[in-house]
């Protein structure tokens, strides 16, 4: 992984994703993998995954859905952002290159959007990504069309999580991608269904991530659940986002009081909030269907918004910020 440097810096990747480019793009907090899918003069999609995920491992079975890929992949040029270290195929980060917080992540989003040169997009992010995306939606409000959030994340982390949370570093530390750490990955990420028991075996879903897990580095995991374990409670910003939010939660996740209490404290004239039933927090995995409906109609009146904001994209797409 290269070093951090000043400016953005784009080095094209010949392998190619599932029909998808990967783009390397520098920026003042390093390195940063984006996959992009369609065409480029459609509205922007970003989306942005939770720990030790990536694009494939969390959007993959939305976006694979034929009803899907009707409603998203036709309308939209989608921008797949992995946290630093968490794309397919990525080095171990050095250890001398400091780890980023939230906020640098947040801030590192607009310099992929300025490489682009995109306007205002719309954002998808799962529990910590969806951390990051709205956190960037309260920091450059005018860069944010919308926001499609699963199992969010907004306050500091509960006493519960943290404790988790350190678990999971001094697993990743001592031992890396092991077995007790991808079950505590995989509480995370699903409900007790589909996760099996010792009378149910796993479903499929639950065993392709933990094949997927294997190919994640450590190291590079550890860098970004540090970060987690330290962000600040954005509640109290919340009020200001006057772009359109939607949120999914399952009531099967261990975020599911946070998502609640994030859709309470939004402004309710912009917001709306889906319990998805018998699901954990990646509902774009587990249960990708119930997003469609919902999200059909708040893509709809978002995209009228982009429509009437249109000249103000054209203006950044050819003023190179």
């Amino acid at each position: 992984m290269p070093e951090p440097c000043a400016g953005s810096a784009c080095l094209d990747v010949e392998t190619i994703y599932l029909g998808g480019k990967e783009h390397i793009v520098r920026t003042g907090s390093g390195s940063v993998s984006v996959i992009v899918y369609g065409d480029p003069d459609k509205p922007a999609l970003v989306t942005y995954p939770d720990l030790a995920l990536n694009h494939i491992s969390c959007f993959q079975g939305l976006f694979f859905c034929p009803e899907a890929a009707t409603l998203l992949l036709h309308n939209f040029c989608v921008y797949h952002i992995s946290p630093p270290g968490h794309e397919l195929g990525a080095a171990a980060i050095c250890a001398d290159i400091p780890v980023p917080s939230l906020s640098d992540l947040a801030d590192q989003i607009l310099e992929v959007l300025n490489y682009f040169k995109l306007g205002a997009v719309m954002c998808m992010g799962v529990m910590a990504g969806a951390y990051v995306l709205t956190l960037f939606a309260m920091k450059f409000r005018e860069r944010v069309l919308g926001l499609i959030l699963v199992s969010p994340l907004c306050k500091a982390p509960s006493w519960t999580e943290w404790l988790c949370n350190k678990v999971m570093a001094n697993l990743l530390y001592y031992y890396g991608i092991c077995n007790m750490l991808k079950d505590c990955l995989l509480y995370r990420y699903f409900s007790k269904e589909v996760r099996g028991s010792a009378e149910v075996p796993e479903s499929d879903i639950v065993q392709a991530c933990r094949k997927l897990l294997d190919e994640r580095k450590s190291s590079n995991v550890l860098r970004f659940l540090q970060a987690i374990n330290r962000r600040p409670d954005i509640t109290d910003g919340l009020m200001t986002l006057k772009c359109r939010t939607l949120i999914f939660v399952g009531d099967d996740s261990p975020f599911h009081s946070e998502g609640l209490h994030m859709a309470a404290n939004l402004d309710r004239r912009y917001s709306a909030l889906v319990e998805v039933q018998a699901c954990g927090s990646v509902v774009t995995e587990e249960q990708p269907y119930a997003m469609l409906v919902p999200m059909e109609y708040f893509l709809v009146g978002s995209v009228d918004d982009y429509n009437d904001r249109d000249t103000s994209n054209k203006e950044w797409r050819g003023s190179g910020l």
